[in-house]
């Protein structure tokens, strides 16, 4: 007998990044992503679309902590370390905007951000802030 797929379990076998390519990891060191498995997926249960890998900046942890969510305090009953500049991480993808728009978003990985992005973000503000080679 098999047992049902969990809906909120994504499928990374389809999963694509914002260029359309196979999504490749974020972030092991911290693990990063709503699934802590590395990479920028999404589900039904994640409602704030954890989906934009960023390379966070001591601003734009400054900025994130003003609007009410710090990421620079460990929280371990989160599996949640605390995050540094420099520090790869799965990013909500309407922060990474907001972000955008104060002139503080942290440069992206377009490899490593999925497609679901582009629902929130245009491509164009990504790919300004593109810190990888597929920019």
């Amino acid at each position: 007998m098999t047992l049902p797929e969990d809906p909120s379990t994504p499928d990374e076998a389809t999963d694509r990044n914002v260029l359309g390519h196979p999504l490749v990891p974020c972030g092991l060191d911290p693990r990063t992503g709503f699934f802590r498995d590395g990479c920028c997926r999404t589900g039904p249960s994640d409602r704030g679309r954890h989906v934009v890998c960023a390379l966070v900046t001591d601003d734009f942890l400054a900025f994130s902590r003003v609007r009410g969510n710090d990421l620079v305090t460990p929280r371990p009953e989160y599996s949640f370390p605390g995050l540094r500049a420099g520090d790869r991480w799965c990013l909500c993808a309407s922060r990474w905007l907001e972000a955008h728009d104060a002139g503080v978003a942290p440069p992206v990985l377009l490899a490593a951000t999925h497609e679901k992005a582009l629902e929130v973000v245009p491509l164009a503000a990504l790919a300004a802030l593109a810190a990888d080679e597929a920019a």
